[in-house]
């Protein structure tokens, strides 16, 4: 690995708050050290970790202490050509990253709304889906619509259906008032905790944009505080050490907001550094105490003085969804079922068919109507709605991608299912041609490893590839 050169305003910024020995260890680790290799498994479509062939392949994968679903791998994979990766049963992710999974399984007990504020590409939004309560919604969003894709990609992959992707400001969101039970903001910073992984950092780094960020991190906090509840949790996160974009915004969010800072039990055994400041809990990642990249995070609760549900239960919701033209992806349907797509699928208790868009339908939590009625009411853009089932294409009813995806388990009557192995699911995730000379003509999901896909529409002699076209496989 070649020697990282930092920049000297960092190290001096650093020398100020770390003793000379701890400094020496810090360097060492950013400086000289390799980035570690992480994977956290999606439990809700792999049961037994040990049959994941990329796991199988290394006999050195170990688990990620704060994190049961995470496991550390000795060495980098071609990712890209595991069908299964495609298929969410796993997510690439750092393991610090991997911290917010334990706070939330111990702070949270019993289903909530979740605001993920600044999500893409999608890790923490993926790690929320899969440790908050049963019942809990996450709405995820990200104000660049391009990277809002991508989130809507990974999210749309890892399968859970109780979700809202969006694209908006923080500022859009001020109008929820109190609608939400717990929000996170992974706060845009000026990423020294990333110098190690990705060393183009380095070179973008400055005193004036760390001042830059910390104003940004204040004016997102102060946009978005009126919809958390009050009692409702908020955690503030960022992948830099200093402390002005840290400790001192927790600071701000203490002193000038009325925010109390919450403790959050960890094992010694982590080595997760305590605050280089002050005294208020929060809880900092360093490369010379643990595997992994920087991180620092931070639990917040906000005064209580209300009831924590009344702001997000009522009243109860029509089934349509309500935007404004040009303010929304697709245009919701007024005063109709969708009755078209019901006869064709069976949906759990618990999930209604709602109409989102002109042709399309999705199935969505039925408890979380009214959420989605203030959402469309504040004419936030979406992108995803739960899960989208199918849509009208002339007098065809297309089976939508996401409905291969998702781990709702919907019954669809007039499709097929049909088990390829890696090189003909490779072969469609580069939407190739393929034939499946033993599957029914018309739409068939193809599986690999028993996970969906996607979808072909076969016609015997071949079948029409219907993998996204911007999600394909570019390489061989």
């Amino acid at each position: 690995m070649v020697q990282l050169s930092l920049p000297v305003a960092f190290i001096e910024a650093q020398k100020s708050i770390l003793s000379p020995s701890e400094w020496s260890l810090f360097e060492e680790a950013v400086s000289h050290s390799e980035p570690v290799t992480s994977i956290r498994l999606n439990p809700a479509k792999i049961s037994d970790p040990s049959a994941l062939p990329v796991l199988m392949d290394d006999a050195e994968a170990r688990p990620v202490p704060w994190c049961p679903e995470g496991r550390y791998l000795s060495r980098r994979p071609s990712f890209t050509l595991d069908p299964l990766l495609h298929a969410g049963a796993y997510y690439v992710q750092e393991p610090s990253s991997m911290f917010v999974t334990h706070v939330v399984r111990s702070l949270v007990s019993a289903p909530v709304t979740a605001l993920d504020l600044c999500a893409s590409p999608g890790g923490k939004t993926t790690a929320l889906q899969s440790a908050l309560p049963p019942g809990s919604l996450t709405v995820s969003n990200e104000i660049d619509r391009r990277r809002a894709r991508i989130l809507a990609e990974n999210v749309t992959k890892w399968g859970c259906p109780d979700v809202i992707v969006t694209a908006n400001a923080p500022a859009d969101f001020s109008s929820l008032i109190s609608a939400f039970d717990l929000i996170l903001v992974d706060a845009p910073c000026s990423g020294e905790g990333m110098f190690r992984k990705d060393p183009a950092t380095i070179a973008e780094w400055s005193p004036a944009k760390v001042r830059e960020c910390a104003d940004t991190q204040r004016r997102i906090l102060r946009d978005i505080w009126p919809a958390l509840r009050p009692g409702g949790l908020l955690i503030y996160s960022t992948c830099t050490y200093n402390i002005h974009e840290n400790e001192e915004i927790l600071s701000y969010l203490c002193s000038e907001m009325g925010a109390e800072a919450l403790e959050v039990p960890v094992s010694p055994d982590w080595h997760i550094r305590p605050p280089l400041v002050g005294t208020l809990p929060c809880y900092r990642f360093m490369p010379h105490l643990t595997a992994g990249e920087g991180l620092f995070l931070s639990v917040v609760r906000k005064s209580s003085e209300a009831s924590p549900r009344e702001a997000v239960r009522s009243p109860r919701a029509k089934r349509t969804m309500h935007h404004a033209p040009g303010h929304a992806r697709r245009i919701p349907l007024v005063g109709r079922e969708p009755l078209t797509v019901k006869p064709f699928f069976l949906l759990p208790s618990g999930y209604e068919f709602v109409s989102v868009g002109e042709t399309q339908f999705a199935a969505f939590p039925s408890a979380w109507l009214p959420l989605l009625e203030r959402i469309s009411a504040a004419r936030l853009y979406t992108l995803l709605t739960g899960v989208e089932l199918a849509s009208l294409k002339g007098r065809d009813l297309l089976p939508s991608h996401a409905l291969a995806l998702s781990s709702l388990p919907v019954v669809c009557k007039n499709y097929a299912s049909c088990e390829v192995d890696t090189p003909l699911a490779l072969q469609y995730l580069r939407r190739e041609a393929v034939v499946l000379p033993d599957a029914p003509c018309g739409y068939v999901r193809i599986t690999h490893c028993g996970l969906g896909l996607g979808w072909v529409k076969n016609l015997g002699s071949r079948a029409n590839n219907l993998y996204p076209p911007e999600w394909r496989i570019r390489f061989q």
